[in-house]
């Protein structure tokens, strides 16, 4: 790929990617836990268990593996405790990346669109993007409750290029995990990652991406405007 990649519109992932979500996804896992009567995983842990949407989570939280499925009973009575206290505290610790407000002006100077797309459910990320100052940043913002499948599946890059009028190879994703280079690779978008985020606590090296940024400021230098 030759550098700068030209685009008309830049698509970004959430936790991880954008915002320092895991103390407070940390945070509400540890009441959940302590309203069950149970000890918690560590921060450390935890933040290897995002990127799949809160019911996914919880059932790590619940289980300390990656996919298994906790009992029913168990699960649904966990799953309200996180809902309401992740509710009440979505942006208690929630901080943008250094270089993240400084990469979004750059992108917003340049004229492209901007998009956030991420699989956290839409009562959070609104709220939460509000409270951390970035919400006006965006024309799009797509949920994990948004639309009938979320990433890895490319329906929500391919409908933010239907809604900006652009091809795929128009649009870059920026993100931090395997959910997102395997969304952009099936839309046939641009993929960059950061190596800072929340990818199962593996080297963002190893994914099948176009670049490593270390941060949105630098991946705004890697871009120009079609």
């Amino acid at each position: 790929m030759n550098f700068p990649l030209p685009i008309k519109a830049v698509v970004i992932d959430l936790d991880g990617t954008l915002l320092h979500t895991a103390p407070d996804l940390a945070h509400a896992a540890e009441l959940m836990m302590a309203d069950l009567g149970r000890p918690c995983p560590s921060l450390e842990t935890i933040s290897t268990y995002i990127g799949n949407g809160v019911s996914r989570l919880v059932k790590r939280v619940l289980t300390g593996e990656m996919d298994a499925e906790p009992e029913a009973e168990l699960f649904a009575r966990a799953s309200a405790a996180y809902q309401k206290h992740y509710g009440e505290h979505v942006s208690l610790y929630s901080r943008p990346f250094d270089g993240v407000v400084e990469g979004l002006d750059a992108f917003k100077a340049m004229g492209v669109h901007i998009a956030c797309i991420t699989n956290k459910a839409e009562l959070f990320t609104v709220p939460l993007l509000k409270d951390t100052g970035l919400f006006d940043y965006f024309e799009l913002i797509l949920s994990g409750d948004s639309l009938p499948k979320r990433k890895p599946d490319p329906l929500p890059l391919l409908h933010a290029c239907d809604v900006f009028k652009v091809r795929p190879a128009e649009l870059l994703l920026i993100g931090d995990s395997l959910n997102d280079t395997q969304a952009a690779r099936a839309a046939g978008c641009p993929v960059f990652c950061v190596p800072y985020g929340y990818n199962r606590g593996r080297p963002v090296a190893e994914l099948d991406l176009d670049a490593v940024v270390p941060s949105l400021a630098e991946a705004a230098k890697m871009v120009v405007k079609a």
